[in-house]
C-alpha cells in the first residue's frame, strides 16, 4: 500500500491573504517562499481527531487547528504578546508529549504552539 510521506500543507481562507501570510512570517517566523513552500525542521508531527463538539479549536465554527512546534514555549508567547498578538495565558502539560500554548491569528483562527517533551 502506498502511504503519505508527511504533512503536505496548511491552507486557510483569509479576507486579506497577503496580510495573514505576513503575520505568520513576521510573528512566528514561518518563512515560506513566494509560492508558499516552507522547508521546516525535521521533527514529530501530531495527527489527531477530536469529537465534533470540542471547544479545543477555540470556537465551534473553526473546524481545523494549526499546530506548530516551538523550541521554547515560554519565549514564543512572550514574543507574540510584545507584538500585540492575542495569546492565551494558560499552557497545558501532557506527560510524555510536551507543553502546549495557544495564540489567535488576525483572522480569528486559534493556533496551537507545541514544545515536544
Amino acid at each position: 500500500m502506498e502511504r503519505v510521506l508527511g504533512d503536505g500543507g496548511h491552507f486557510l481562507p483569509a479576507a486579506d491573504p497577503a496580510a495573514l501570510t505576513a503575520w505568520y512570517r513576521d510573528r512566528l517566523g514561518l518563512d515560506a517562499d513566494d509560492d508558499g513552500l516552507w522547508r521546516q525542521e525535521t521533527g514529530p508531527t501530531v495527527f489527531a481527531a477530536f469529537g465534533s463538539g470540542t471547544d479545543h479549536f477555540g470556537s465551534r465554527s473553526q473546524d481545523t487547528l494549526l499546530g506548530f512546534r516551538v523550541r521554547d514555549l515560554d519565549a514564543v508567547p512572550d514574543q507574540l504578546r510584545a507584538e500585540g498578538a492575542d495569546v492565551a495565558r494558560e499552557t497545558q502539560d501532557m506527560a510524555g508529549v510536551g507543553r502546549f500554548g495557544r495564540v489567535t491569528d488576525p483572522e480569528g483562527n486559534r493556533v496551537e504552539l507545541w514544545q515536544p517533551a
